[in-house]
C-alpha cells in the first residue's frame, strides 16, 4: 500500500468493511478508470465499453490528452467519473420525465451532474444549475455552454436563496460539499486536508444546504442526494435526519448484482455506496427522498425585474439561425439576444426576480448598430440551424490552431463562416477580403498543446 492513509480514516474504513478491507487497500493502489459520458445530440465514433448505469457512459482504455481533441470542445462529451453517472438510476427510477420538469442542480460546478441531468430530462423542463462561487460558476457556464441544451439557466446563490422559490422544483440535485474519502485515489490534497473535525464540519455544512433548499421542493418532489466519501453522518445519518424532520421517505433503486453496488440501510433510510475495489470507478454514495409534507408553491406575477424581449426585426434574423424557431422564446439581455423553449416563458420572470442569473438559455447573438454578429455558444447550440451560415470543417491541426485562438486560412466568402470539426461545430470565423479573425473566446482558448 503507497498510499499513507490517515490513521482514524484507516480504522474507521477497515471496521465497516470488515476481511474486504485488504481489497480495498489494493484498489487504491490500481490507476483510476477514465471514463467520460456522451452527448446524445453530438454524435461522435462510440469508442470504450459501456458503464453499467449510464445509458451514455464509456470507460476509455487509457487515458488520452483531453484537451487536444476538438470533440471535447465541441461538447460531444464530458470527462466524467464513472461511479457519479450512477445519479443516472435515481432519476429513470423515480422521476416521471413525461412531463416538463423544473430542476435544480444546488452546487452543480464544474457540470458533471448538470449535463447528466440535461441529457435525461425532456427538453421543455427547466434545470437551474447553481454554484455559489462566482469563478466555478463561470466554469459551469462554459461547460453547459458546450453541452449546447437551451433549457438551463446557470445561477450563482447561497442554497438559502432559494427560500424564495418556495415548492418550485420537482428535482433537487445536491451532490453535497464532503470530506472527499472517496476520491483518495485521484486526489492527494483531499487526504491531507481530512480529519475527523473535517468530517464534522461538512456534515454540518450538508446539514444547513439540506434545511435551505428543502422548502423549495414540492409536495411529492424527489431530492438526489450524494457525496464522494464513506461517512455514515455525511450519507445515512444525513437521509435520516430529513425522513424525520422535513416528513420525507427515502426512495429503493432496483440494483442488478451484477453492478456490485452495496445496499447500506440504517433505520428507515436506504443508501447506496459504490467502492472502488467493487466497481469501475471511485467512491460515491447517493440516496433519494420524497417529500410528503405538503409545501405552499413560489408566489406568482409582481416581479420587480422586466423581461426584455428583442425587437420583431432582430427576432426575424435570428429565428433564422436556430432548428424549429416558432417553439422559442426570445429574451434580450443589453445588446445579446438569448433563445430559450418556449416552456420558459412563464418561469424566466419568476428565475431572473428570485436569483442571481450568470447565464441563460443560448446566447444567439450580439446587436450592433447595423448587424447581428453569432454567438459563440449558438456554434455549440444543439438548436443550431447550420444551413443558415457558410460552413468550413477544419483537419486535427486547422482545429487545434483554431482552439489556440491562432490565425488559420480558410477558402469561404466573406462574413460569418461556423468552423465545424467531425460536423460539430466549434465556433466563428469572420472571412474578411484578405484574412479571417478568430473568434474564439479568448477565455477558453487552449494554452498548450
Amino acid at each position: 500500500m503507497s498510499l499513507q492513509l490517515p490513521a482514524d480514516f484507516a480504522a474507521s474504513i477497515k471496521k465497516s468493511l470488515g476481511t474486504a478491507y485488504p481489497a480495498f487497500l489494493d484498489a487504491l493502489d490500481e490507476e483510476p478508470p477514465v471514463s467520460i459520458r456522451l452527448n446524445p445530440h453530438k454524435k461522435i465514433p462510440d469508442t470504450g465499453t459501456a458503464v453499467p448505469w449510464c445509458s451514455t457512459g464509456r470507460y476509455l482504455p487509457s487515458r488520452p490528452v483531453f484537451t487536444t481533441d476538438p470533440f471535447l470542445h465541441a461538447g460531444a462529451y464530458y470527462v466524467q467519473e464513472a461511479s457519479s453517472m450512477f445519479l443516472e438510476q435515481a432519476i429513470v427510477q423515480h422521476v416521471d420525465r413525461s412531463r416538463p420538469l423544473r430542476v435544480l442542480d444546488v452546487s452543480a460546478a464544474p457540470g458533471g451532474k448538470s449535463t447528466h441531468l440535461l441529457s435525461l430530462i425532456s427538453a421543455d423542463s427547466i434545470l437551474v444549475a447553481n454554484e455559489v462561487i462566482r469563478s466555478r460558476a463561470s466554469i459551469l457556464s462554459e461547460n453547459i455552454q458546450k453541452w449546447g441544451y437551451p433549457n438551463v439557466v446557470v445561477t450563482s446563490n447561497d442554497p438559502q436563496d432559494f427560500g424564495r422559490l418556495a415548492g418550485f422544483f420537482d428535482v433537487i440535485v445536491l451532490d453535497a460539499p464532503c470530506s472527499g474519502e472517496g476520491l483518495f485515489r485521484k486526489d492527494k490534497d483531499a487526504m491531507q486536508e481530512w480529519s475527523p473535525r473535517h468530517v464534522q464540519l461538512c456534515a454540518q455544512r450538508q446539514e444547513r444546504i439540506l434545511h435551505d433548499v428543502w422548502p423549495s421542493l414540492k409536495e411529492n418532489g424527489v431530492l438526489i442526494y450524494s457525496t464522494c466519501t464513506y461517512e455514515e453522518a455525511e450519507n445515512l445519518d444525513q437521509l435520516i435526519r430529513v425522513t424525520k424532520v422535513y416528513d420525507a421517505e427515502c426512495l429503493q433503486l432496483e440494483i442488478p448484482d451484477p453492478w456490485n453496488i452495496a445496499v447500506l440501510k440504517k433505520e428507515d433510510a436506504s443508501g447506496y455506496q459504490l467502492y472502488p475495489h467493487l466497481v469501475k470507478g471511485e467512491g460515491f454514495f447517493l440516496g433519494a427522498l420524497r417529500k410528503k409534507s405538503t409545501q405552499d408553491n413560489a408566489r406568482r406575477g409582481g416581479y420587480k425585474k422586466q423581461v426584455q424581449t428583442p425587437s420583431s426585426t432582430v427576432i426575424s434574423q435570428v429565428s433564422a439561425w436556430v432548428d424549429d424557431p416558432a417553439k422559442c422564446f426570445w429574451i434580450q439581455h443589453g445588446e445579446t439576444v438569448h433563445m430559450m423553449p418556449e416552456g420558459m416563458r412563464v418561469d424566466w420572470p419568476i428565475l431572473q426576480s428570485s436569483l442571481n442569473v450568470v447565464y441563460a438559455g443560448t446566447a444567439v447573438g450580439t446587436v450592433t448598430r447595423n448587424k447581428i454578429i453569432p454567438e459563440h455558444s449558438l456554434a455549440l447550440s444543439i438548436r443550431l440551424q447550420k444551413e443558415s451560415h457558410p460552413t468550413h470543417e477544419l483537419s486535427i491541426d486547422d482545429a487545434l490552431q483554431y482552439l489556440r485562438k491562432n490565425p488559420i486560412a480558410v477558402e469561404a466568402p466573406e462574413g460569418m463562416t461556423l468552423v465545424t470539426y467531425g460536423g460539430l461545430g466549434l465556433g466563428w470565423l469572420n472571412v474578411l477580403k484578405n484574412r479571417s479573425n478568430n473568434l474564439y473566446p479568448v477565455n477558453w482558448r487552449i494554452r498548450n498543446l
